[in-house]
């Protein structure tokens, strides 16, 4: 470890904007990848807010996350689907929608699928 590494998702190196105005994530990038913040508002679903950006058929990150607030309900394209609140603690592989469940933004932080996530094609 070359020594302490202080970043904040405060004053991150980059700023997605999600389809509609439905939120963001907020990214630092560390050399063993992208950590990043979502904010989801209420009303924000994968396939309508992120897709356009994407170009995928369903979200093709893997995500090891933590949601802070808010709700989230998320289906895999096989028809499994789960929810998770404020407090828990998702793992979820690729290929899915996910949608903000109520009228409370939803933030999440990932330490997995979020180096990509959003990215404008080239």
């Amino acid at each position: 470890m070359a020594g302490l590494v202080r970043m904040s998702l405060d004053e991150p190196e980059e700023v997605r904007p999600f389809e509609g105005g439905k939120g963001q994530l907020a990214l630092v990038n560390l050399a063993a990848g992208g950590v990043g913040r979502a904010v989801f508002e209420p009303g924000w679903r994968w396939s309508e807010h992120v897709k356009p950006i994407a170009g995928t058929d369903s979200c093709r990150a893997a995500h090891a996350g933590y949601v802070i607030s808010g709700r989230l309900r998320v289906e895999m394209d096989d028809g499994e689907a789960a929810e998770f609140g404020a407090g828990d603690f998702m793992l979820c592989p690729p290929g899915h929608d996910a949608w903000v469940v109520g009228d409370v933004p939803c933030v999440v932080l990932d330490w997995q699928g979020y180096a990509d996530y959003a990215k404008p094609r080239s």
